[in-house]
């Protein structure tokens, strides 16, 4: 989801002033304050706000699925065109369960399957919040555009009984306090999986806890891949510190890695506006997930350099050629980047990952990294459709993923082919 900058500066704003009204606190006194806090961790208002300076809460943002375009519903109080007629057992119910007031069974693309992990007093809380800190819309979204069969959705209830998790949180014994609210967060209000983990043939989610090996280990969402959030030292966060960890999720920059993609609007609406402790804890739970052991792109040391052996040894002429010219002056000759600028390749996970799509349509696309209270200006990459070719893109790519350390397989030209034929570039 490319959302507009007028609809990023509608959520934000809308976002600080529910936090001054708290009081900026990391405690907030009374339930609607603690409320607002929890929906700024849910990120409720960057799904539930539409692009073009939607207004917040209000809906209408469309969000492409393999199986049709679903539009975001009205979360205000409002009476007739939202939840202001939700009881708290309705309310908790469409959260934890995926079904409206009326009966209606929500597409999982409102993370129930991770919100269902919500504790009684969050939950609480963020009723209290939606009834009493938001204000009405009178507005209804347009339908979703989902084609038959999945436009059925009485059979979604056979996807909940096969697929989705019950109960809430519940603490791991052995582990301490801080471990145990990075994994709530993570897992229930931060609902990370939707992203980062990997779909099944029925689009379930492969894990939703540590107990899967292939939870948070790298998915595809909207022709983005997001990152692998395991211990691997190659693709992961296995050479990642804590602290980097924690310092990219409030401002979208840490260890040479800046932040791309729908993750941009994460940091601006959601992240930032978390405490320092929230997020240390976070990243404290993200860095005790094992490596999923599978093959993928390496980095290697200084030492180990002149070992390397994967093809190609000598990367592309064309590619070389290519990132002299339109990359160098920013990302540097040798990939090491500019600190709060301008991200490092040599190294960076999102570089070395075997899935390229991301790479791909960065350079297709262009980007910007996110504008945020304690972070770095906004810098923007151009977009390169219009300049390089199929070929130019793949060879550029092959030649950073094999350089500087990078020991990651080849781009081919079908693989960019391929991706902009889908993104319609």
């Amino acid at each position: 989801m490319n959302l507009s900058l007028f609809r990023r500066m509608a959520v934000a704003s809308f976002a600080l002033n529910a936090l001054n009204a708290a009081g900026a606190s990391s405690a907030p006194s009374t339930a609607v304050e603690r409320g607002a806090y929890l929906a700024k961790a849910a990120d409720c208002a960057g799904c539930h706000t539409a692009a073009k300076n939607g207004a917040p809460y209000a809906g209408g943002l469309e969000m492409n699925s393999p199986f049709g375009t679903i539009v975001s519903s009205n979360i205000t109080p409002d009476k007739r065109h939202g939840i202001g007629s939700y009881s708290y057992d309705e309310f908790a119910r469409a959260l934890r369960e995926g079904v409206a007031r009326d009966g209606k069974r929500l597409y999982p693309a409102m993370p129930y399957p991770s919100f269902v992990k919500i504790t009684d007093d969050d939950m609480r809380a963020l009723y209290a919040y939606m009834m009493q800190g938001v204000p009405p819309v009178a507005t209804t979204p347009p339908p979703s555009r989902v084609p038959f069969p999945f436009n059925q959705r009485w059979a979604l209830a056979a996807w909940d009984w096969l697929f989705a998790p019950s109960g809430t949180f519940t603490p791991i014994a052995g582990r301490d306090a801080g471990w145990n609210r990075g994994a709530y967060l993570v897992q229930s209000l931060g609902h990370c999986g939707s992203c980062h983990t990997p779909r099944g043939a029925a689009y379930q989610e492969r894990g939703y806890d540590e107990s899967s090996k292939e939870y948070l280990a790298g998915g595809i969402n909207d022709n983005w891949y997001a990152l692998n959030l395991r211990g691997d030292p190659g693709s992961g966060l296995g050479r990642i510190s804590r602290d980097d960890i924690a310092a990219f999720l409030k401002t979208g920059h840490g260890g040479g890695m800046v932040t791309f993609g729908s993750m941009v609007q994460t940091v601006e609406d959601s992240l930032q506006y978390l405490s320092d402790d929230d997020l240390r804890d976070m990243a404290t739970y993200l860095k005790t997930l094992p490596a999923t052991g599978a093959a993928d792109g390496q980095f290697l040391a200084d030492a180990t350099r002149a070992l390397k052996t994967r093809a190609p040894d000598a990367p592309p002429a064309i590619g070389a050629a290519v990132y002299a010219s339109f990359c160098a002056e920013c990302h540097q000759p040798r990939g090491e980047g500019v600190a709060n600028a301008f991200p490092k390749l040599a190294g960076n996970p999102s570089i070395i990952s075997e899935d390229t799509t991301s790479l791909i349509r960065l350079l297709v696309e262009g980007g910007n990294s996110p504008a945020t209270q304690h972070g770095p200006p906004r810098q923007s990459m151009p977009a390169f459709a219009t300049t390089l070719n199929d070929l130019q893109i793949a060879q550029v790519l092959t030649f950073i993923r094999a350089s500087w350390g990078n020991d990651a397989r080849p781009v081919t030209t079908n693989d960019v082919a391929s991706l902009r034929r889908q993104l319609h570039k």
